[in-house]
Order: C-alpha cells, then structure tokens, then sequence
C-alpha cells in the first residue's frame, strides 16, 4: 500500500474498550462497604461478608531480559453450581493485521506482537504480576495488594527489529484498576483505569497517564516509536468514565517510557 498513512493504528485490544459484555468481564473483587450490597453482589458474584481474596499462580512469562521472568497471578473464582473453583489464564495480543508493505520488510519484523519489542498479556480476573530475578534470586509483586490488571506489556522474548534496527525494551507497564475510585465497594471495570510504568526490576516509577484520567484506547506510531494513549478526564470526579468527560491524548516514548506528553 503506497498510500500507507505513516501512523497506523494497532489495536491494543485491552487497553481499549472491551469486546465484551460478558459477565466474567465485569466482575471484579470487593474491597468495603458497598452502598448497594444486593445489587453489587449479584453482578460481582460475591458475597458482602466475602472480602477476603484467593489467589494462584498460572505460568511463567519468558522476558527479553535473561534474568528477569514473571508470574501471572489469579483470583480464585468459585463456581456457584458445583463450588468447584477455577481461575484465568494467560492470552496474548498480537498484530492481528499484516502491513502490506512491510510482509517482506524483514527491517521490520516485530514477530506477530502487538508493538515491536513489548508483548501484551491479559487474563480473566488477573490481580498481580510476580516479578523473580533470577541472579538475585528475589522474588516481589509488582503491587502491594491485589489489583484488576487490563493488561501487562512485559519486554519480548522474539528478536524484534524496527527500521532495520534491533528493538530492546528494559521496562513494563500496565494498565490496571488499582483503586474503588466511585466508592462502590468493588475494583472493577466500572473504576478509573491507569497505566503505570515499572522498571525492569519490577519497580514502579510513575503514572504514564495523570490518575485523575481513565484510559481506553491507544495507537502506535512506527516512524517516531511512540505510543499515543486516548483518555477521558474525570472532569465531574465521580471515579468513573462518562459519556460527555472530555477526551485528551497523551503520547510516551518507547524508547524513553519516562517521557511523556500531552498532544492533544
């Protein structure tokens, strides 16, 4: 396609706004009081008296950084019919369309992931990442209590290249409902959602996007490796998204993730 805008968009499936509808996708976990326990505990499955929480690990994430491999960490869900218990597991986004030009651009090759050198993983109900050193031999969770993780981008494994030139990333982020930000009780999808960086020893930096914000989309832009973020500002401050709040877009720079800025 020689008329190949130079900024064309990947979908970053999760940090945009869900596919689905489903329930499982709208659950979450109680962490108070809600103010409206029938209706919540219903939609949540479960119970008000229930605040505690179960977690299991799933698998081992192979990183780009030999040292460095992590761990998905799952809610444990009940199943009301039987009481038998299940948690999530890993899926992964990809590149889901080919760019014309660049099938046989082996300068080009970011081995089917979502952006050149970062892979994206999701999973139902995914509450913490395990980050173990293995030189160290130190094992620590990126968040200190259980969160609703959207997605994790985590340094591949595949050799990426861009524009000819080798793709390393020494870093994380993840997009994540962190906190009850309307105060109903539950951390779930109806919350802020937030994007936080993380170095490569597992330790949080910074919020890429400001927290008073609620993301929901992204684009990709090969020429200048940037990633150009879409997010409603909670202008009413209710904690949540709304229709009318105003949109803003903020880019970081890949190559420099503690660089960003506001480009719209």
């Amino acid at each position: 396609m020689k008329y190949l805008q130079t900024i064309f968009i990947l979908t970053l499936v999760y940090l945009m706004t869900s596919c689905s509808n489903s329930k499982l996708d709208e659950k979450g976990f109680q962490v108070g009081s809600s103010s409206d326990n029938s209706e919540n505990d219903q939609s949540n499955g479960l119970n008000s008296d229930s605040l505690k929480i179960d977690t299991r690990p799933s698998s081992v994430l192979l990183t780009g950084v030999p040292n460095v491999r992590l761990t998905t960490i799952y809610k444990v869900n009940v199943n009301k019919d039987d009481n038998s218990t299940f948690i999530g597991s890993n899926n992964f986004h990809y590149r889901y369309e080919e760019i014309e030009e660049n099938i046989e651009n082996k300068g080009n090759n970011w081995n089917n992931n979502l952006m050149p050198g970062l892979q994206a993983v999701y999973g139902y109900n995914l509450v913490n990442i395990s980050h173990y050193d293995i030189r160290e031999n130190n094992q620590k969770n990126f968040f200190e209590k259980p969160v609703l993780v959207k997605t994790l981008y985590y340094p591949t494994f595949t050799k990426d290249t861009l524009n000819f030139k080798p793709i390393f990333r020494d870093y994380f982020m993840v997009s994540v409902y962190n906190d009850d930000t309307n105060k109903d009780g539950f951390i779930n999808l109806k919350d802020l959602r937030r994007l936080y960086l993380f170095d490569i020893n597992g330790e949080k930096q910074k919020a890429l996007i400001p927290e008073n914000y609620s993301v929901f989309k992204s684009e990709y832009d090969s020429d200048n490796d940037f990633m150009f973020v879409f997010a409603k500002l909670d202008s009413n401050k209710n904690g949540r998204q709304d229709e009318e709040e105003p949109i803003h877009i903020y880019w970081i720079d890949l190559k420099d993730p503690s660089k960003t800025g506001r480009q719209y």
